[in-house]
């Protein structure tokens, strides 16, 4: 019932006959996050000749994808996802920026430079346990915030969004391994009323 991803991002480089392979990991939930920062480093490595990535997302580790950026097909992207796999990590993107140094690498020499330097920026950040998560909706009467609050920190539950006005809504992320004490807790308050969120 966990999942392994990263909480922040790390960059590394890796140098071979002149060419320099700068990586960067990012902890990712969606593909718009993925193309913001695939855009800030074509800005910032403008002069680079080529930016391949990877990404995987989702629990089920089924939404990934991979892009070459003009080098060999399979020689960018999917040696980076190689590296990502190796680790068994998902909500994690890598970018790989690559300065030409003037000497071809050949199909080998790329694959090899490309898994490196995704290993080596993911060396860089610990790999961290998160619990799998159901969402809910919560909706409750003001005076009951502080003990619907001890159940959320007692729980470990992630609070998603929040509203307070005279009705309070508050999005949770539920460890799916207490779900059952966690919604057990929430009835015993009475007026909290509890919507599963798709």
């Amino acid at each position: 019932m966990y999942y392994y991803s990263i909480n922040k991002p790390a960059v590394a480089e890796f140098k071979d006959r002149g060419s320099r392979f700068i990586a960067y990991a990012y902890p990712i939930t969606d593909i718009d996050t993925f193309k913001q920062h695939l855009q800030a480093l074509k800005k910032e490595h403008a002069k680079a000749v080529h930016h391949c990535f990877a990404y995987r997302i989702g629990l089920d580790k089924l939404q990934f994808r991979v892009g070459d950026d003009g080098e060999p097909s399979g020689t960018g992207g999917k040696p980076i996802l190689n590296a990502i796999d190796s680790r068994q990590l998902t909500n994690v993107l890598v970018i790989v920026v690559r300065y030409f140094g003037g000497t071809l690498l050949g199909v080998p020499g790329l694959i090899n430079a490309y898994r490196s330097a995704a290993a080596m920026a993911l060396q860089m950040v610990p790999a961290l346990q998160f619990p799998i998560e159901v969402k809910y909706q919560l909706q409750f009467d003001y005076t009951l915030m502080n003990a619907v609050m001890m159940v959320v920190k007692q729980y470990n539950c992630t609070v998603l969004k929040q509203e307070y006005q005279l009705f309070n809504v508050v999005e949770l992320g539920i460890p799916k391994l207490r779900l059952k004490e966690v919604l057990t807790q929430f009835k015993e308050l009475h007026q909290v009323e509890l919507i599963a969120i798709k």
